[in-house]
């Protein structure tokens, strides 16, 4: 039996609906699961929830702007390794220079030609497969090389436990976001057993331990679980 291929996602952002339909249309085409959002709020929500592969990104949106998007997705470990192409209108120069300083892969002009478009995505997505995930996770002056699988503190480096080290990790990843007890017992340990509130903070209270005087990393949300601190 030949394997299913998972399908690359893309998140397409953008507010003119006649555009968006046109994208969106194109895109399941030529093979792809898209995600529609149509304001820079929505945006982060679904690159978020749904950690898509490639970002398709109109810089004039309301609420947020584009720019503001790229800079939050840029900011965040769990996503700033997702290319992200803007989409500019034909005066905007200086927003595509600022885009591509905030970490922005590419920009394509409007009128814009959508196979030219599909192709420079396809570009994009081959790089980061050759590329692969990123090695390492970065919060202030914590790095988490995943393949070395160490950590460092400033200057100094971390003596972690293998569970400790994926419970960090996976915090970091969804930096920003609240993590319920039972979402890390599934994400980290895998199963699920009596008992797992207090085998949970433990964890967490040898690593904030760890930490030393940068514990105030990882915030307890009362009642509900664990968050990394937003940057």
């Amino acid at each position: 039996m030949i394997p299913i291929m998972a399908k690359s996602k893309i998140l397409i952002v953008e507010d003119d609906p006649d555009i968006l339909e046109l994208l969106y249309f194109n895109l399941e085409k030529a093979g792809y699961q898209t995600f529609r959002a149509e304001n820079g709020e929505q945006a982060v929500l679904l690159a978020q929830k749904h950690s898509p592969d490639l970002v398709l990104l109109d810089l004039l949106l309301p609420g947020i702007d584009g720019l503001e998007v790229c800079r939050r997705m840029k900011r965040d470990p769990a996503m700033q390794h997702i290319p992200i192409i803007m989409v500019t209108a034909k005066g905007e120069e200086m927003d595509r220079v600022v885009g591509l300083e905030l970490g922005a892969d590419d920009y394509v002009v409007k009128p814009f030609s959508v196979r030219e478009l599909v192709l420079r995505i396809q570009k994009l997505l081959d790089r980061q497969e050759k590329q692969g995930p990123p090695s390492f996770l970065k919060a202030d002056s914590l790095t988490l090389d995943l393949e070395a699988h160490t950590v460092k503190l400033e200057e100094k480096w971390l003596d972690l436990t293998a569970t400790e080290f994926r419970l960090l990790a996976h915090l970091m990843r969804s930096r920003g976001r609240v993590q319920t007890r039972e979402v890390l017992l599934d994400k980290v340990w895998g199963y699920s057993f009596e008992g797992y509130n207090r085998t949970i903070d433990t964890h967490i209270r040898r690593i904030r331990i760890k930490l030393g005087s940068h514990q105030n990393l990882i915030e307890t949300v009362r009642g509900v679980g664990y968050r990394f601190k937003p940057s």
